[in-house]
């Protein structure tokens, strides 16, 4: 069934308070996930999803897990429709549900590690000392460049390569100001500061990702039985022995997706579903695909939609 189909799962800044209610309410199977995270993190997640409070959710150390569960709860709730995907990718975060997706780690294995992921993300920068901002219209060189001027004021440096026209760029609270004037002085459309304090995909990670290869190593990998397009090379792995270092290399590398959209349409995808809270990948794939058919599956109502987009694809 779906030929062709590649699933996509979201990354930190798709959290809200709400999300995945509503699935959790009409499904057995996403309540089962929601349990499975509270008795391996000690809280009730469910609880933290639903009703937060936002500055809680907002941390990076519940962030993570939250949006890992509320993603693996709406990938549940979708496989019993019997769909094989011929591809995997997350963003950032949204790599490790995907490799949950892949059968390259168990749910619980994996919401233990992201939960230590984020916390020795918090962890390897003074708080408040990062800033993390949206670059509109420049190219990549240009962004390169932008960053290599201001490096002088700090470390700053690409970090999300999202799509044409579209970079997120992080670091050391100066150099990132100093490039946001610099972006600006060389045409930028538009610079948008982001709710996130950490400056990840950046070198001022390599801390966080010396601190997680100990984890990572403990957990217990499987071969995957699709590809995963990785964030830091948007190249397809399939063996547990490639998914470990490049787990690492992910925290203080820019993330690919740009390319990993092009890699997974190489492949033969063309319906990207994004599996979990919001819609933001999905407006991200019709920016570098914009022929691909998209859905999402986040809610019974996306759910549907995406079930009727499938058997139309199926069937024609």
């Amino acid at each position: 069934m779906a030929a062709g189909v590649g699933l996509v799962f979201p990354g930190q800044g798709s959290q809200s308070v709400g999300m995945g209610r509503a699935l959790y309410e009409a499904h057995p199977e996403a309540q089962a996930v929601y349990e499975e995270a509270a008795a391996v993190l000690g809280y009730d997640v469910a609880a933290l999803c639903f009703d937060g409070p936002a500055a809680r959710l907002n941390l990076t150390e519940y962030t993570q897990p939250a949006l890992l569960t509320a993603s693996v709860a709406a990938l549940r709730v979708l496989e019993p429709v019997g769909l094989r995907p011929i591809a995997v990718a997350g963003h950032s975060l949204g790599e490790y549900s995907a490799l949950v997706a892949a059968g390259g780690v168990t749910f619980q294995a994996a919401v233990s590690l992201v939960q230590k992921r984020g916390r020795y993300m918090a962890e390897a920068v003074p708080a408040g000392s990062g800033q993390v901002v949206a670059v509109l219209g420049l190219s990549r060189d240009v962004i390169r460049e932008v960053c290599r001027e201001a490096s002088a004021r700090g470390v700053v440096a690409p970090a999300n390569f999202n799509c044409p026209g579209q970079v997120v760029i992080a670091g050391e609270k100066a150099a990132v100001e100093r490039a946001t004037e610099l972006a600006r002085a060389k045409g930028s459309r538009k610079v948008i500061p982001l709710p996130v304090s950490v400056p990840v995909h950046t070198p001022l990670m390599q801390v966080a990702a010396d601190r997680l290869a100990h984890d990572v190593a403990a957990t217990t990998w499987s071969d995957l039985s699709v590809p995963l397009v990785n964030n830091a090379d948007a190249k397809p792995l399939q063996l547990a022995s490639e998914v470990q270092p490049s787990l690492l290399r992910q925290l203080p590398s820019p993330v690919l997706w740009e390319d990993s959209v092009r890699m997974m349409s190489e492949m033969g995808v063309t319906t990207f579903l994004e599996v979990g809270p919001g819609t933001v990948l999905t407006g991200l794939v019709k920016r570098i695909v914009p022929d691909a058919v998209t859905g999402n599956v986040h809610d019974p109502r996306s759910l549907e939609a995406t079930m009727k987009t499938l058997s139309v694809r199926r069937d024609s």
